[in-house]
Formats: C-alpha cells, structure tokens, sequence
C-alpha cells in the first residue's frame, strides 16, 4: 500500500446524475498525475474505469470503479459511480468508504434528479461536499444563472472557488477566487475579489477566532486560510464550486491541486462503531488503534473471483492474518491484500487506517459485514440501501442452462445490493428485482456476457399483501383418522390487526394480553403470536407447532395468495389427546383455524406504495401531473429546479408504475427522469381488490 500517513490521505467520490463527464474526468485526473501513456477513453473503450463488457458496450458506468494516484504530496483514492438512478446502489456503497463526495454538474443540463439525491446522499454520509460544473466548453452556458440555479438547490454555501474565463467555445481557463490574481484576465464571467468576499466569509464562519479576527481587519496567513478552508468544508459553511473541462482538459490541474490541499483526510470525519455491549462509541482512526474494516463493495472478477473492497476505519491489516467477522461469529484466514488501479490488481503487504483495501477468494465476506481484532467486538452500522421495486420472473432459455442460472444470478446479487434475487413460494418462480426496467436489462445482458446463460422474462405478480381492520376469534379441530394412530389438534385464537410502530416491549403486557406467558414478534412483518395458554389445555410442545402452522399460512396467505402482514393472533384454548396429538395435527390445525379467523375479521388487500421524484420540463408539467392522476397517484409537492425544469414529488401503487419508464421517456422526449423507492403499504381501493382477487384465482389445496 502507499507510503503515505493517514493525513496525507484522500478518498474522493465523484457523483451525479448520468452523462455529465465522471469517468472522463477520473481518466484524465490519472493521466495527469502520470499514471499511463494516455487519458482512457469511454467513447472508444479505453476508460481505465470501464471494465465490464456492458460498460464499454453502453458507453456509461453501471458500476462504481476505483483508481489512485500521488498529486502534490498527497495519496488520492477516487472513486467513479454510474450516474443513472437505476444504478445507486453501486454509488451508496461507496459514500460509505470516503470523505468527500465531488457532485458533478454538467453545464449545459444543470442539477438533474440524480445530482439531487447524490447530495442528500453524500450529506446522510456525513460528507463534505463539492460541486463540480464540468463541459464547461458547451454552448449556450449561462453562468451566472447556473451557479444560481445551484445554490437555490445546494444553498448559499455553494462558492465558486475558481470562475470560467469565456463560456462555451471560448472557455479557455479559470480564476482563482480563494487567491484573486492581480490583474484578471479578460473575459472572467464574474468579479473574482467579489467572490473572494463570499469565500473568506465561509471560511471564517466555521471558526469563531478567525472571524474575530477577520471582522477586525486584520489579515489572515495563507497558512490560516488553508487550513480554515478545510476547516470550513468539514463544517458544511463552505461547498466549494470548481469549474472545468474534462474533455479540453481546462480547470482539471487546478481540480486536483484543490483536492490536495483542501478534500478532506480520514481523520477529518468522526465514524463510529458498537461495542459488544451495544454502546456507540467513537472511531480513532489511527494505525496503533483496534482494526475496524468493513466492507463496502464487492466485485466478481473472471481471473480473481471475488474481491471484496474494504475501508480500514482504524487499526492495521497484513496479508496472512487472521481476522474476525462479526456476522458470521467466526474467524477468517486473509490471504492475499490487493491494491486496486481500475482492472488491474497490485499484491501489497499491508495497509492501515483511512485507506482502501482489497481481498479476495473471501467467499464468506459480503458487503455491510464488519471485520475486527475478535478482542474489541467493534461492529460498523449496516449499509441502507434503496428496496428494488421492479420485479421479473426468470428462467433459463434452454435446458441446459438450468444449472448455471441460479449461480449466475448468485453473482450479480453478490456485486449489487439494489438487485435481489428469490424463489417465490407461491408460484416458484425465480424473481429478480431491480431498480428499474433497464436496471434489470443490464443485469440480463452481463449474463449473458459472462457466464453465457440467456435468460427469458416475464412479469411476476405484484407484492401485495393482506391484512385485516376488525377482530374474530373461534377454534378449529383438526381431526384425521386412517388406521393406527390419527391426527387430532384443537386450538381456540383470536386475530387483530397489530398497530404500526409499536414497542413491543410496552405493547405486549399482561393488561392487554390476558395470562399472556410470552410472545414472538416479527418486526419485518408486524406480526405477533401471543401465548396465553392456562392450564395445559395444550401440550408446550404443540405450541411452536401451532405458530408455525399460522406462519406457513400466512406465508401463503388467504384471499388471493399474498403474504399477511400487521397480524396478532393469540392463542388462549386447545385440546389434546394423548394418543392421535402429534405437532403435525397441531400445525394443521392452527393454520387452519387462522385462515377460518382471517377470512371473518374484515381482510382487505395491501399494496405497495412508492415515493417517486420525476423530474420534468416545465412545459410536460400538466401532462405528467395528469397522467400521475390516471395511475392513482396522489401529488405531495413541486420544486422548480434549474434550467427550466420542475420536480415533482408524489405518491403512487407500485402496480401502476411497472412500466412508468417508457411512459415518461414518450411524454417528454426522452428529458424526463425519475427515481423511486417503496414508501408503504396501503389498502386497495374495493374496485381494484375484487379485480385482484378474481385475478389471483386462488384455491384453498389444504385437505381438511
């Protein structure tokens, strides 16, 4: 690994919405630094950070990739992320392993939906934060508008830290304003000791004896100014705004002296992690203290298999050391340590806090886990990634790929926490989920490419879910009698529906649940199973039996097949007999007495509810909010973004949104973008559930 204290460290992230110039820009920030004979190229396939075959082929990034290089003294460890938001996952994880996310802007498009949420994103992290306004040299720039349209977004800490000389085809150069030149040059968009004021207000906002002095007219070093500029940076007062060109290499030197001097050091952001006892307790992000890592990006490579990208938070790591996971509860044995140049791979001894490493053939590792000494029981916070919401049924075109196919698909869900894959017990169906249409086409076609499997689609059921809004109790015996010993179970329950965001601790009492002994609760489903048996009136042995019983109903749910959730069933009463009572009848007899239950308290369906952002041109406004309206959803509000465009924010069923892609694409010319995540479950309006139920064509295959 690099020689490099951890102070001289700097893990950059470049982020934003899709073809504005990352990957260009990372190119030609390696080339710069002398790492190759020539800048890579994405048009022709040389990007050092275009590794996959999808990715040369579609001529954009679908996955995050990761170069390094020496500049001024400092190591600088940048990362690149796809741009669209079907690929946010990959850029997720990232903010997870630096300190300075770099929010590139095109000139010509402004703030688009995915440079947005980037920021929120990077500002969840606890990042710094930089704007980046890259092609620069594109027609039609409207500086001062833009650099407005940015702030409205951003906020008034967003301050040029260099400003274009000419615009479009005469951008020629940039002006400092942190050191304002004594003669500017002709064709400056904008008074650089103007700026300068903004800047050095910025700074000393986030340092109380600087601004003291400052107010009085004294003059600060240059020394006091750098470091009140990072200063400044870490405290959010001052986002800096970089102009460049990556494509006639203008602004991109100067880029790269700011991230020197001012992108923020390891030791710059406080992380912190739980102790074995639960407490949170501050990271010190030092080579001497206990090793922290974790892993936050994973890669399945043809040569290498799979490599698993870790941050080391504190603490050293050495090849040929042993480690422990704290998911799995067990120790594991790290071979090799590889320092990672785009594709290709450099075996190193060692690296230690602040930096990036990468292991690999660690099968067992995947990416959240947290890697420690085994002595401290440090653990890091899992990563939250967005929920998939689009979904399509897979299988093999032909037979023969029957076998690979489920470890093809293994792979991928391994490299993207935004695709998951399952076998759906109802229709066991393969289901893929994605972000969205294109999100799931790529996956398709690195299949494909890689592991020579085709794969054909279709639309899998929408995940509904079922429910009840009123109460019912009664009982059910099972009874079955086919010579020898028979099967006789006899449970009384009650079903309610269970509130949203209780504590089950305070809910679940003795008050509310009379005799109550204990109870199980799933907080994935809302869902509890109250004991209140008295008297032995059923065996304890039955009794996980009968909740089990209720499970596999519920998992196979009762009006139409879909999974129950925000359940209580509580079982109070049963009967046994000492020959024929077996776990068997009693797991016949709770799912059945459940679904007799369910079907009396009301049952309605749920379906899945997305937040969606679409951003529009103004002039598609009333088409789109019209068009939301067919689809049934219901607009929560409007933001006018930048360059004449408008963001809508609303609420939708996930059903009417399946194929919301190419309907948008259709109504504003391919200018609209949308991102979307699920929000909540809701009840379906009566008209559309007797649809779906008729749909569903459900048939009770128990034998009673």
């Amino acid at each position: 690994m690099s020689n490099h204290q951890v102070a001289d460290l700097r893990n950059v992230a470049l982020v934003g919405h899709g073809a504005v110039g990352k990957t260009t820009l990372a190119d030609l920030m390696l080339f710069k630094a002398g790492v190759g004979k020539r800048a890579g190229s994405v048009d022709d396939g040389s990007s050092v950070l275009d590794i996959d075959e999808e990715e040369k082929h579609c001529k954009h990034s679908v996955s995050s990739g990761m170069v390094h290089f020496d500049h001024a003294g400092k190591r600088i460890n940048v990362f690149d992320t796809p741009g669209y938001p079907d690929f946010i996952g990959q850029a997720i994880g990232v903010l997870q392993a630096v300190e300075t996310a770099l929010i590139v802007v095109s000139a010509g498009s402004g703030v688009q939906v995915n440079t947005r949420r980037m920021f929120n994103e990077a500002g969840k992290a606890g990042l710094a934060r930089a704007v980046v306004i890259n092609k620069m040299d594109s027609e039609n720039i409207q500086f001062e508008e833009l650099l407005d349209g940015i702030q409205q977004m951003f906020g008034a800490q967003c301050v040029p830290l260099n400003l274009p000389v000419g615009l479009g085809h005469d951008f020629s150069g940039v002006v400092s304003t942190l050191s304002v030149p004594s003669e500017v040059p002709a064709g400056t968009v904008m008074d650089p000791a103007e700026i300068n004021q903004q800047v050095m207000d910025a700074i000393v906002e986030a340092d109380e004896a600087l601004m003291e002095r400052f107010l009085e007219g004294e003059k600060l070093a240059p020394e006091e100014i750098g470091a009140g500029l990072t200063k400044a940076i870490a405290a959010g007062t001052l986002i800096p705004v970089y102009c460049v060109s990556a494509k006639s290499d203008i602004g991109v030197s100067e880029l790269m002296d700011g991230l020197a001097a001012s992108a923020l050091p390891p030791t710059a952001i406080t992380r912190t992690a739980r102790n074995a006892d639960g407490e949170e307790v501050p990271l010190t992000v030092s080579a001497d203290g206990p090793f922290v890592a974790r892993v936050f990006k994973t890669r399945i490579d043809p040569f290498i298999s799979k490599m698993s990208y870790l941050k080391i938070y504190s603490g050293s790591l050495h090849k040929d050391t042993s480690v422990h996971s704290n998911s799995l509860d067990k120790t594991l044995k790290i071979g090799h340590l590889l320092d990672v140049q785009g594709g290709q791979q450099e075996a190193v001894d060692s690296a230690a806090a602040g930096d990036i490493v990468v292991v690999s053939k660690m099968d067992d590792l995947h990416v959240g886990d947290t890697l420690n000494d085994g002595k401290s029981g440090l653990s890091m916070p899992p990563i939250k990634f967005p929920t998939p919401m689009i979904e399509l049924a897979a299988e093999p075109k032909s037979r023969s790929d029957q076998q690979k196919i489920s470890g093809a698909l293994q792979k991928v869900d391994e490299e993207d926490q935004t695709f998951l894959l399952r076998r759906d017990s109802q229709t066991k169906e393969l289901v893929i989920q994605g972000m969205s249409e294109l999100h799931l086409q790529i996956v398709l076609e690195r299949l494909l490419v890689r592991d020579k499997v085709e794969v054909v689609t279709h639309q899998p059921k929408i995940p509904y879910r079922e429910t009840v809004n009123g109460e019912a109790e009664g009982h059910y015996r099972h009874k079955k009698q086919s010579g020898g010993s028979g099967q006789f179970g006899e449970v009384h329950c009650r079903v309610s529906p269970c509130p949203h965001d209780i504590d089950p601790e305070e809910y679940f009492n003795k008050t509310r649940f009379v005799h109550m002994r204990e109870y199980h609760y799933d907080p994935d489903l809302n869902f509890a199973f109250v004991d209140r048996i008295t008297g032995g009136s059923i065996p304890n042995q039955f009794i996980p039996a009968v909740e089990k019983g209720v499970r596999e109903r519920m998992e196979r749910g009762v009006l139409a097949g879909y999974q129950v959730q925000d359940v209580v069933v509580e079982l109070f009463f049963g009967k046994d007999h000492p020959v024929d009572s077996n776990e068997t009848a009693f797991k016949m007899a709770g799912s059945l007495c459940f679904r007799n239950l369910f079907q009396e308290a009301k049952p309605s369906l749920l379906e899945p509810i997305v937040h969606v952002e679409i951003t529009i041109p103004d002039e598609n406004l009333g088409d789109i909010t019209s068009d939301l309206n067919g689809r049934r959803g219901r607009v929560e509000g409007m933001d006018t973004a930048p360059g004449g465009y408008q963001v809508i924010i609303a609420h939708a069923p996930l059903s009417e949104m399946m194929t919301y892609a190419r309907t948008l694409s259709s109504m504003t010319s391919g200018q609209g973008s949308f991102t979307m995540e699920l929000s909540h479950y809701d009840m379906v309006p009566p008209n559309e559930q007797a649809k779906i139920i008729a749909a569903a064509k459900k048939g009770d295959d128990e034998d009673e």
